[in-house]
């Protein structure tokens, strides 16, 4: 069954310039599917559409009836009071209506016995059933300790949120609506590694329909099943993850390269044949000229294709100076403290020279602050860090600021690297900054293009420790693996904090996991240190097991106390149940008169009689 339509869909936003032109796919239910695309390219436009919130100029777009689309990016207005925990409850508010009806009516057959009420009665308690009513506190309490949200945050305003919390709690808002089909737009952007991972795990059993805009190619690699790339305002299917889709995009370049160099060596050559037909019709042939003709009808056809373009790659290096020496970075009980919220304490770490360290962590749990006591700017509570005599640093911090945000790209560039304008342009250049870009104000560059544009100024530097806060945050695909490319010519001391897994796995020989205000220094790659992680959680739990069974047993208590126990418990459930009994016979006399009471009545005195009996024979047994 097809979920979603898309059909010969056209958009623009200015005349004469379509962001989507033509674009066709169709998504089946229960489908992942992966809308890859270099920013700007429409991915968020097509959501926007298909949710209904812009319109279109061509074509169409059609979703199964009855099925409930929900996107990520786009967080509702809430009323001013409402907290976290209402917006949450809200995903429930069916329920909660049902909820409501169900008391109602409670309080109606008191007095009222009808069968319309009755009817209406078990028809919403088996929907209350079915839709989950019992478990909502536990469905609600379990999607938001896996996306971390705490209980503090659940307490406070919605209004009052950061941008990333928000997106975090609409994203469990739509998880706990049970959304027949969800648009993910960017939605492990502000999630740290734990959370991504609880995400991925959902996503994976969720048995709806789910469209994913992302960056996170770990993430792609693990949850889509299909992958979509929107080019040229077109698309183009993969029948695969991200991994399949790079392998396969290079494997059609490299086919339509071939067909193009065919066609151009064939035009090549039916082009001297027909110059060669058209001089020997000169001597009297006019059957020449007709196939010259023909032949020049083919050529015209075979121009029509163009010459396939691959993707620009970044052609930079960062400048490294030499390192003497053997000790990078040295710390001796390094602790930090804010308010009574205490980070970590006791670091004990030395870096050498040409180490590349990963450092992770739940977000809050220090890992920025770390990195600021290590560019001295944040002092420690206790403890010492030092960094050896010929180190020099480079630092490309979580938030981006500049000398003057009035100034453009280009008098950034001239005034805080002291390069020429034409080396200048050159870098910015091969950082996408081309033509006007390099005359727009830093202040009005968006996050990623600042990410760009301080990576371009380190450049220049002469550096061989290099320091990055969230390198990737903000790019898209391509400009990942520009830094990418750049970072694997840089052969000094690497210090790094990312949730982007394909990042860390491709860069960290060394990794650093900041937990509980400790850190686990683990010396190999990402992937190796995931399954030892998994090794220790199996040896913990082993542990665990064992621990309990050299636990020291009570001592087993003599049978016959035991039995004289159990005598007990059964003549107390056996004097509770014929007191019972005695009550309902008396309720009975007082609606002799209300035929349905008496019927239920009848039936718990029935289940009541069986439990009695079964008590009797074992009252029998223990007395004996």
């Amino acid at each position: 069954m097809t979920d979603i339509t898309v059909s010969s869909l056209v958009k623009s936003y200015e005349l004469g310039k379509n962001i989507l032109d033509g674009l066709s796919f169709t998504v089946e239910t229960g489908e992942r599917l992966g809308i890859l695309g270099r920013n700007g390219c429409g991915k968020t436009t097509l959501f926007r559409i298909l949710t209904g919130e812009i319109g279109y100029n061509e074509g169409s777009v059609s979703v199964a009836p009855g099925k409930r689309l929900g996107l990520i990016s786009q967080i509702p207005v809430y009323p001013e009071d409402w907290t976290t925990e209402d917006v949450l409850k809200d995903a429930h508010r069916r329920l909660y209506r049902i909820s409501d009806r169900l008391e109602e009516l409670t309080l109606l057959l008191e007095k009222d016995q009808s069968p319309a009420l009755l009817r209406e009665f078990d028809r919403l308690s088996e929907d209350f059933r079915r839709l989950g009513g019992y478990d909502m506190e536990v469905d609600r309490n379990r999607v938001a300790n896996g996306l971390q949200i705490s209980e503090a945050m659940r307490g406070q305003l919605f209004s009052s949120l950061s941008g990333g919390e928000r997106t975090r709690v609409n994203l469990a808002r739509l998880i706990l609506e049970d959304t027949d089909i969800l648009l993910l737009d960017e939605p492990t952007n502000h999630l740290d590694l734990r959370a991504t991972e609880w995400l991925e795990e959902y996503l994976l059993r969720f048995k709806g329909t789910v469209l994913a805009v992302s960056h996170d190619r770990y993430f792609l690699d693990k949850v889509v099943q299909r992958c979509i790339e929107i080019d040229e305002g077109k698309a183009e299917a993969y029948s695969g993850n991200y991994s399949f889709y790079v392998e396969e995009r290079q494997r059609r370049f490299e086919e339509k390269l071939k067909r193009y160099q065919r066609d151009q060596a064939k035009i090549e050559q039916l082009t001297r044949a027909a110059e060669q037909m058209h001089l020997w019709a000169f001597m009297g042939s006019d059957k020449l000229h007709k196939r010259a003709f023909s032949m020049e009808k083919r050529i015209e056809k075979l121009q029509t294709s163009e010459k396939p373009t691959e993707r620009k790659k970044l052609k930079v290096k960062f400048k490294e100076r030499a390192f003497n020496g053997d000790e990078v970075l040295v710390t001796e009980g390094l602790a930090k403290s804010f308010g009574e919220k205490r980070l970590f304490s006791d670091l004990e770490l030395t870096v050498t020279g040409g180490e590349r360290i990963a450092l992770i962590g739940d977000n809050g749990a220090g890992k920025s602050t770390l990195i600021k006591l290590i560019m001295h700017q944040e002092t420690p509570d206790t403890g010492w860090l030092s960094l050896g005599p010929s180190v020099r640093t480079a630092y490309l911090p979580q938030i981006i600021s500049f000398t003057s945000d009035s100034r453009s790209a280009l008098d950034t560039m001239l005034y805080d690297c002291r390069c020429q304008p034409q080396e200048a342009r050159d870098r910015l250049a091969a950082f996408g900054f081309r033509g006007e870009d390099v005359f727009t104000p830093v202040g009005a560059l968006s996050g990623g293009e600042k990410s760009r544009l301080r990576l371009c100024m380190l450049m220049g530097a002469d550096i061989n420790f290099l320091i990055l806060d969230e390198p990737t945050n903000h790019l898209d695909i391509a400009s990942r693996e520009w830094i990418e490319d750049a970072l694997s010519d840089y052969g000094e001391t690497l210090l790094f904090v990312s949730h982007d897994r394909y990042f860390i796995e491709k860069f960290a020989s060394r990794v650093w996991l900041l937990e509980n205000g400790r850190i686990t220094d683990f010396r190999g790659g990402y992937a190796d240190f995931c399954q030892w992680r998994e090794r220790q959680a199996v040896y913990a739990r082993s542990e665990q097991a064992e621990q309990k069974k050299k636990e020291p047993r009570e001592p087993k208590k003599s049978k016959a106390s035991n039995t004289g126990r159990q005598l007990e418990r059964t003549e107390k459930e056996i004097g509770r149940l014929e007191e019972r009994l005695a009550a309902l016979d008396r309720e009975a006399e007082l609606h002799a008169a209300d035929y349905q009471k008496l019927l239920e009545l009848e039936a718990e005195k029935e289940t009541l009689n069986a439990q009695l009996l079964a008590l009797y024979e074992k009252w029998e047994a223990l007395s004996q």
